[in-house]
């Protein structure tokens, strides 16, 4: 379905195009040698190349250059064999050098394609126009001082590819989902965490609006959105500001905005520099970036199985259901935490568990799948004493509990609790014939016709056998015993 909105002469469409600034994955800075831990004492990570003094000279890092392969690769775009690395010159407190290590005209990736999917099941590929990569700046801290500002350059250097996307999407829907997708692939190819909290993955929103058929009008830029639903709104309130200005007979102005995530409103930072504003200029220390065919084809052979094909794989091999294969893989950890419980066993059964009880206990305790008590390999084990016998489905789900609670084998717990399924049926048939026994009455209405009371002899069974008794031999003694 189309998302227009309305204004006071009819419908609008809105358009939008994404830069997506990815923090590298990498223990170390573009152009030196410093740490990139988050969290660090203010200015403890900084180099003479970052704080920019006077003849230091950058030295490429290799693995941020193969993280931008493994990306580009990821989203099936053009690796470019020849790029070049330019100078962006502009003049901000935290940005020491003057100026910012760069690309412009020749990106190390081209052009790709992401596809997204939407709520109704609708699918649409949203165009990659290149990424490429540049050094982070500094941050300027405002609230530490009534009169000045502190300035910390532990960011000064950090890594960063810039995702620019084609203006392609046309609803806060759709931007959301490029940006959840693309945050789940960069997380699968390990080339950025993207924990949106900690800006190691931020969003530039360029959103403008047009009547139907009409050429894009003039866009502005929404600056540094830290978040999925913040990224939505924020291309909301914009839009509606724009229509609000063009039927207002007035003209929207190209400028640079941010977005009050407690009013739900943009408001004007600075007027939106062109290119030639930055006067960008191959930089003098960096040779031009020179890629070994070979060494990308490795790098794209290596790459690990990404979300959509291992949906694809769920469905196939492990006949789950679309919808639990979009669930399982959403995060990587997830997918492996399912797939190890799943190993040699009934997958749909390994599914149920890990989305119905596992989710449940995390959600419940606030952990993380990698900080949960319960692993893999001992919900994989609490499988095993379900087919087995050993436990019924209701002993699973008490001993399924323990281990959440205690973070044992349920091996273990099973032994300690006595808690193994009762399956010797002259215990049973001694169960049976007890309850038959105390409800003569009942038994007697049963025989008169009154079949419903199957369950109750079943029910009263295993509560006489504190839930341990095999619930298909506890069935069988009582049609037996009853005639049934």
């Amino acid at each position: 379905m189309t998302y227009v909105l309305d204004g006071a002469t009819g419908p609008w469409e809105v358009v939008i195009g994404l830069e997506v600034h990815a923090q590298v994955t990498s223990e170390s800075k573009l152009f030196s040698g410093a740490a990139t831990a988050f969290g660090a004492e203010p200015n403890s990570q900084v180099s003479f190349v970052d704080a920019g003094f006077p003849g230091m000279l950058p030295v490429i890092n290799a693995e941020c250059v193969a993280q931008a392969v493994r990306t580009g690769a990821g989203l099936k775009a053009e690796i470019n064999l020849w790029s070049r690395f330019d100078r962006k010159n502009y003049f901000y407190a935290d940005l020491p050098q003057g100026y910012q290590i760069s690309q412009f005209e020749f990106p190390i990736v081209g052009k790709g394609v992401l596809e997204i999917e939407l709520a109704d099941g609708t699918r649409k590929d949203i165009g990659i126009t290149r990424l490429h990569l540049e050094q982070d700046a500094g941050k300027s801290l405002h609230d530490q001082h009534a009169t000045k500002s502190y300035i910390d350059l532990n960011r000064s250097g950090v890594a960063l590819m810039e995702i620019v996307s084609e203006p392609d999407m046309r609803s806060p829907e759709e931007a959301g989902a490029y940006l959840t997708k693309l945050r789940q692939i960069l997380r699968y190819l390990g080339t950025c965490d993207g924990n949106m909290e900690q800006g190691s993955l931020r969003a530039d929103v360029n959103v403008s609006v047009r009547k139907s058929g009409e050429e894009f009008r003039t866009r502005c830029e929404v600056k540094n959105v830290n978040s999925i639903r913040y990224v939505m709104q924020a291309v909301e309130a914009e839009a509606k500001r724009q229509i609000e200005v063009w039927e207002a007979g007035e003209k929207v102005t190209q400028e640079t905005r941010l977005f009050d995530t407690t009013r739900g409103m943009t408001r004007s930072m600075r007027s939106k520099e062109d290119a030639h504003d930055y006067r960008y200029f191959p930089d003098p220390d960096l040779p031009p970036l020179v890629l070994d065919e070979g060494w990308v084809e490795e790098l794209r052979a290596a790459l690990p199985e990404l979300p959509d094909a291992r949906r694809a794989r769920y469905v196939q091999d492990f006949g789950l259901s679309p919808y639990d294969a979009h669930v399982l893989v959403l995060e990587k950890e997830t997918a492996a935490f399912y797939e190890e419980v799943a190993q040699g066993r009934d997958p749909k059964q390994a599914a149920n568990w890990v989305m119905g009880d596992f989710f449940a206990a995390l959600n419940r305790t606030g952990k993380a799948i990698t900080e949960s008590p319960v692993s893999a390999k001992n919900l994989g084990a609490l499988l095993d004493l379900i087919a087995d016998s050993t436990l019924s489905g209701k002993l699973a789900k008490e001993v399924f509990e323990a281990m959440v609670e205690t973070g044992e084998t349920p091996g273990a717990i099973v032994e300690a609790r006595g808690l193994r399924q009762v399956t010797d049926t002259g215990a049973i048939e001694a169960a049976v014939d007890a309850m038959l026994a105390a409800n003569a009455d009942k038994v007697a209405q049963y025989h008169a016709g009154k079949a419903t009371l199957f369950g109750f002899f079943v029910g009263q069974t295993m509560k006489s056998m504190q839930g341990r008794g095999n619930p298909a031999l506890v069935n069988d003694v009582l049609k037996r015993k009853l005639g049934a």
